[in-house]
């Protein structure tokens, strides 16, 4: 892995907006900061989500997504994308989901953080996009970003550096974890692998186990709203 930085840190408390015949609170809108935040076991000083179900709480603290795919969604959508253009918290250069793993710890600035999940993208991307299928594809495309937990607490600036601080011993990508999710649904082995990183998310680890013993799953609140 090459050497990772904050490319862009970005906060914002949620707010209502419209979706159909619907008000939704969001916290998809963040805007980028320039001072040292505070980074707590639950997110940033500063920022909120609007559904703490689905979003946030200790195991989803921060959210992820690389800069690299930028240019691709900007071919995509035919347009130039701003800072945060993914509601994330952490615009990040040097930790595509293909070279970091579930359970990689990292320090950054004063605090120790470690991959809990992938981002599974939701409705709200379309709300922000008027793109109706644009988290399905995100989904299908695999570039979803991640969430961080917190391990340590600690002050977090813009341009801070991620050192890597212990790869996870059984190094299933995020990128893994997406296809066993969303692609390759029925690799017995391979979920089973997924569920022997501990330090997967609960949420997770609750689905996989449900699809093992033969549970049925829907998606399309989280894509469709």
């Amino acid at each position: 892995m090459k050497q990772a930085a904050i490319r862009s840190l970005n906060i914002a408390l949620p707010q209502v907006i419209q979706y159909g015949s619907k008000e939704v609170l969001t916290g998809m809108g963040k805007l980028p900061v320039a001072v040292p935040l505070h980074l707590g076991f639950t997110g940033f000083q500063g920022d909120g989500q609007g559904d703490r179900v689905h979003h946030g709480g200790v195991e989803k603290a921060v959210c992820v997504y690389p800069i690299e795919h930028y240019g691709f969604w900007e071919l995509e959508m035919d347009r130039k994308l701003g800072p945060a253009a993914f509601g994330e918290n952490l615009t990040t250069e040097g930790l595509t989901e293909d070279h970091v793993h579930i359970g990689d710890t990292f320090l950054l600035g004063e605090a120790i953080v470690q991959i809990s999940q992938p981002r599974q993208p939701c409705f709200k991307l379309s709300l922000r996009y008027d793109w109706s299928s644009m988290p399905l594809r995100v989904q299908e495309t695999g570039y979803t970003g991640y969430y961080f937990r917190v391990l340590k607490e600690g002050t977090v600036a813009l341009g801070d550096k991620f050192v890597l601080h212990q790869e996870h011993r059984l190094r299933i990508s995020v990128s893994e974890a997406n296809r066993l999710m969303h692609v390759d649904k029925h690799d017995r082995p391979g979920l089973l692998r997924l569920l022997a990183v501990e330090e997967l998310s609960s949420s997770w680890q609750q689905r996989l186990y449900k699809r093992l013993e033969g549970g049925s799953e829907d998606d399309q609140a989280r894509l469709k709203g």
